[in-house]
């Protein structure tokens, strides 16, 4: 299914309605995808590389205390977004799945990967609401070009597995059941720039 936002998505002038297109998943998943969706995407990403307090977290791996291979920080409710077309995003993601979503977009979580050895594993967005209902990450993503990857949790029907490619400005929007039915991963690259994700989700779902 093809739709096109409003053209009242942005008010920039400068900026066109970006076709979104979905793809229906199986279980009750869905993921919708808009290409050069953000505005003024290069100033976004050097804004974040530079004002984010990026940190790194650290987890435990085995016998050992390893670092995560990202760095990370997570805008909370209230806190004002270091851009200002990340809070118009967010505004408009709000208003766009009003009726599906029936919330609005609350936090913002930021992830650098600084070069193809930075990395997420096969997760879902599970703690809270994500383990037991339907709702939303929606994903814009800023810098080098960055594949998405996403696969039943079932592992019979692993053959459903694909990925999206996430350039710069681009936006994915992992909706219905993604978050308990399927898992999604941006694996190491042999050589790649920097990149920065940014979700937006609803209240109590990490």
């Amino acid at each position: 299914m093809s739709v096109d936002f409003q053209t009242t998505l942005f008010e920039a002038d400068d900026v066109q309605p970006a076709a979104l297109e979905r793809r229906e998943l199986s279980a009750g998943a869905w993921v919708d995808v808009a290409r050069g969706w953000l505005p003024h995407a290069d100033d976004v990403l050097a804004t974040l590389v530079r004002d984010v307090p990026w940190r790194t977290e650290r987890r435990a791996m085995y016998d050992r205390v390893v670092d995560v291979p990202r760095l990370v920080y997570t805008y909370m409710i209230g806190e004002e977004l270091p851009h200002p077309a990340l809070t118009e995003a967010r505004e408009a993601l709000s208003e766009h799945y009003r009726d599906e979503l029936g919330e609005p977009f609350r936090t913002a979580g930021c992830c650098f990967y600084r070069d193809g050895r930075d990395s997420v594993a096969w997760h879902g967005d599970t703690i809270g609401r994500g383990s037991t209902h339907d709702t939303m990450v929606a994903i814009v993503s800023v810098g080098d070009p960055r594949r998405l990857h996403l696969r039943p949790r079932d592992p019979e029907r692993r053959e459903e597995a694909f990925a999206v490619e996430m350039g710069h400005g681009d936006l994915v929007v992992m909706g219905g059941s993604c978050q308990r039915t399927w898992e999604h991963a941006v694996p190491k690259v042999a050589a790649v720039g920097p990149r920065i994700s940014v979700q937006f989700r609803p209240l109590n779902v990490f």
